[in-house]
């Protein structure tokens, strides 16, 4: 058992290795583009290939969301947008193999896209699954969900968009929760449910499966941008 361990993950190291090298061969647009493709706001029409609502998901990590709602629901469009360059191409490469026209990650930080590429007014919902804590207090400031970031989905949404957020770090999501009940743009929606999943696959994200499996307790929040009369 001590000997297959090492073997087992200098296993791993090497497959990963092979992929991250396949990675960079593979052209993988539409499905994967950097913010250094773009020259100019987003087009979702001419991204997509249609009109239909676009759903924002913050942190896409490996794309499994994205990915399983773009199969799930063909009538909407789903952007993933990640920084991990190599997180976000297998998302893609993922896309890709299922030939999902709705489906899309962008390789970049969101302030930065939500600030000069994305257009006001332009999308449906936003998605934030369980943002990286940093835990160590002097690397709190690094934290994506801000005030920031708050007022910078305010602009993109539509009237009556959705902000959800789901996270492990009830910290975190105080911190969450204070931006979004106290914000006048907002209006708090009652708590999602927890669903029982139908299968190993039946998760929001992996990380959501790998936390529920452990008993961990998942803290949600659900807020709709309040339409002005």
């Amino acid at each position: 058992m001590t000997e297959a361990a090492p073997a087992e993950e200098r296993a791993k190291i090497l497959q990963e290795q092979r992929e991250m090298r396949q990675n960079a061969l593979v052209d993988l647009k539409p499905y994967f583009v950097t913010l250094d493709d773009l020259d100019g706001p987003i087009d979702w029409s001419r991204l997509f290939g249609n009109e239909n609502p676009v759903e924002i998901d913050i942190g896409c990590g490996k794309g499994k969301f994205v990915v399983d709602a773009a199969q799930e629901f063909p009538e909407r469009n789903y952007l993933g947008i990640e920084t991990d360059f190599g997180k976000g191409r297998h998302g893609a490469r993922r896309l890709q193999k299922r030939s999902l026209p709705n489906g899309r990650i962008l390789g970049g930080d969101v302030r930065v896209a939500l600030d000069r590429f994305i257009k006001p007014t332009s999308v449906a919902d936003f998605d934030v699954f369980f943002p990286d804590p940093w835990w160590k207090r002097r690397h709190k400031c690094r934290r994506l969900f801000t005030a920031e970031l708050v007022e910078q989905m305010i602009t993109a949404l539509k009237p009556g968009g959705h902000v959800t957020s789901w996270t492990d770090v009830e910290d975190y999501f105080e911190v969450i929760a204070a931006l979004m009940d106290g914000h006048p743009s907002f209006h708090t929606l009652p708590t999602p449910a927890e669903l029982q999943p139908a299968d190993d696959t039946d998760y929001r994200t992996s990380f959501e499966r790998k936390k529920r499996q452990a008993g961990e307790t998942i803290h949600r929040g659900l807020w709709q941008l309040t339409v002005e009369d």
